[in-house]
């Protein structure tokens, strides 16, 4: 069901065990991994200090790491999927930036709601 969820767009959480040999190497002292989503290739981490998201190339080994700190982060939405649309859409918006950085999830995907939940919890403190 991991592979079909992938394709379709849906976000499913994967375990921080599996993940924290990778990403030790870019954490800073005292910063720890709180959750994380893959969506087909991409990822979001969401650690104490800031999210990462991550894109790793269809082919290839290459992966790009984008850090964004809670406190550059403006605004962001959510979209849900409507009955013709079969996409529900994220949009984050940072302080320097005026275009949104978008990801996509599927129809019926609720770990886009989890993703705004913490979204919500790090930036409205």
């Amino acid at each position: 069901m991991g592979l079909f969820n992938a394709i379709l767009g849906n976000a499913s959480e994967v375990n921080i065990e599996n993940i924290s040999r990778e990403f030790e190497p870019i954490l800073i002292d005292g910063e720890i991994i709180e959750k994380a989503y893959k969506l087909i290739r991409d990822m979001f981490i969401f650690t104490n200090k800031r999210l990462i998201l991550v894109e790793k190339q269809l082919v290839g080994t290459k992966v790009d790491y984008m850090s964004i700190p809670y406190s550059s982060i403006k605004k962001f939405s959510k979209e849900s999927a409507g009955i013709l649309d079969m996409d529900a859409e994220l949009k984050i918006w940072l302080n320097s930036e005026s275009t949104p950085i978008s990801k996509q999830f599927g129809k019926g995907s609720n770990n886009i709601n989890e993703v705004y939940k913490i979204l919500s919890q790090h930036i409205l403190k």
